[in-house]
């Protein structure tokens, strides 16, 4: 049986997004093997998807959902990274690193936590020189 074809994320979705991640100093977008994500120094600091039926997803494997449904994965460290795993829905942590947090986008999304999470996420992995541009 073959897979289905992905299904990329909504174009207002990935706007969205694409306007905090390439206002952040040195980020760039490219495509990623699945949906779109933004990136300093060759380190993905934000990627958006379409968890789907067909293809592993740490998304459905934690919940079971089927149906396909809009994920952005980001990177967190210490308080709030804890106070996100633990928050429950929309947030959810995937298995392959401690770091990562994933959250669904739907209609319901806080555009300006999203710009908030991605800015930190960017922190996370940009050297020193980029962060202090931020703080400027």
């Amino acid at each position: 049986m073959s897979r289905p074809p992905r299904i990329e994320p909504a174009a207002d979705v990935v706007a969205k997004v694409a306007s905090t991640a390439l206002s952040l100093p040195d980020a760039y977008e490219e495509d990623a093997w699945t949906g779109v994500r933004w990136r300093v120094r060759k380190k993905t600091f934000a990627h958006v998807l379409v968890a789907q039926e067909g293809y592993t997803s740490a998304y459905r494997d934690m919940t079971g959902v089927i149906e396909p449904t809009t994920v952005l994965t980001f990177r967190s460290s210490g308080d709030e990274l804890l106070a996100l795993v633990h928050a429950g829905p929309p947030f959810y942590q995937p298995p392959w690193s401690p770091t990562v947090v994933g959250m669904v986008l739907d209609g319901d999304t806080d555009w300006e936590e999203v710009a908030e999470l991605v800015t930190e996420s960017y922190r996370f992995f940009a050297p020193k020189k980029l962060r202090h541009r931020l703080d400027r």
